[in-house]
């Protein structure tokens, strides 16, 4: 059989091509953010943005405003550790309802933990931890963090394999290197692929993942996309099936930072090879599937941004297949933790710095 890395090339050299590049210009929207890793997207035209250093702020209509948003809970900051995830509930203008996610605990034990609250226009408000993965972890590496929520209101959650604890990935009973299912108070939901499994923690969505960063639900196809970050090559971007084995660390096309293969195995059974793969490694952390008028040849195209690549990657998707990937925004010259599609039609970026900023594209013409 033909290793994975050559059916991926084959796969991309048979892909149908993307359309050319369409212009644009990059508007700042806020600077001054320590490490920007997340951003959503208010009724009222405002935005929330998570600093990895462990605060939420409010960029309103006139800018960032200067002091972060009460009610957050402490993170444990740390390496690639602290405040993650910000996302609003489908609900939301109804309840008001905020998910965060963060790592929590201490260097020795820790955890990955998602949070809900009720936004009031200004500050969270009765902020409980509803879920928190099992078992802690030692170090400050490889959380995931990010959530996408399905038709039903449920939270679905990368979650990283802890950097020194890849073997997890593949047991059951253990939520390291897993894809999360869970409802919005915490619990498993009922129609989950192992709830009934004793050997299989309930929640447990799908396995074999090494740091899940870019999680994205289509409703208009029903699939969930995610992505995670290989070691010295072999990103990927899977297609996730509840139940499927995604082959971390048994199945990769990456090798170990110091330069050994890590696994002999071109394909092994009940494992399900990536759609695409990246080496050498783009890094890739945020993800967005692109809806819009403004870039019309972009629609239905996934976005990754890519940290050590610097570059946004626009993946467009046919039938559940994804095309021949094109870089954008390589200009920027800047690493990218995160990017998002505006309700406006333009597309958001963060950048990964220490003085941060949230950036806006629009087309040259506006």
């Amino acid at each position: 059989m033909k290793p994975l890395s050559t059916l991926v090339l084959l796969a991309a050299a048979l892909a149908w091509a993307p359309a050319p590049a369409a212009d644009y210009r990059v508007e700042t929207v806020a600077e001054g953010l320590e490490y920007p890793w997340s951003l959503a997207f208010l009724p009222d035209g405002g935005m929330l943005v998570t600093e990895r250093a462990g605060r939420l702020r409010l960029i309103g209509p006139d800018g960032l405003r200067e002091a972060p948003v009460e009610g957050v809970p402490d993170s444990f900051v740390s390496g690639q550790a602290g405040l993650f995830e910000v996302a609003l509930a489908p609900d939301f203008e109804d309840t008001g309802t905020v998910f965060l996610t963060q790592a929590h605990g201490e260097a020795g034990a820790n955890h990955l933990r998602v949070l809900r609250g009720r936004w009031d226009g200004s500050a969270l408000r009765g902020v409980e931890a509803v879920f928190k993965t099992w078992p802690a972890k030692t170090g400050d590496a490889h959380y995931g963090g990010r959530i996408a929520f399905l038709p039903d209101g449920s939270l679905v959650i990368g979650f990283g394999d802890g950097f020194d604890y890849r073997e997890q990935a593949q047991v059951r009973r253990s939520h390291i290197g897993k894809v999360l299912r869970i409802a919005p108070d915490g619990s498993a939901p009922a129609d989950n692929p192992f709830k009934h499994d004793p050997d299989t923690l309930p929640e447990v969505y799908s396995l074999g993942h090494r740091n899940v960063q870019g999680v994205v639900f289509d409703a208009d196809s029903g699939r969930l996309w995610a992505h995670e970050h290989g070691p010295r090559g072999g990103d990927e971007l899977n297609l996730i099936e509840p139940g499927l084995n995604y082959g971390w660390p048994l199945l990769t096309g990456g090798v170990d930072y110091n330069g050994a293969r890590i696994t002999p195995f071109d394909d092994y059974p009940g494992m399900t090879a990536p759609l695409l793969e990246w080496t050498p490694s783009i890094a890739p952390s945020g993800m967005a599937l692109y809806r819009g008028d403004r870039f019309p040849d972009w629609d239905g195209s996934l976005l990754v941004s890519a940290l050590a690549a610097k570059k946004v990657v626009r993946v467009p998707i046919r039938d559940g297949r994804p095309g021949t990937p094109e870089d954008l925004f390589t200009e920027l010259d800047v690493r990218l933790r995160d990017v998002r599609a505006g309700p406006d039609g333009a597309i958001y970026l963060l950048t990964d710095e220490a003085d941060g900023r949230v950036l806006r594209v629009v087309p040259a013409t506006e």
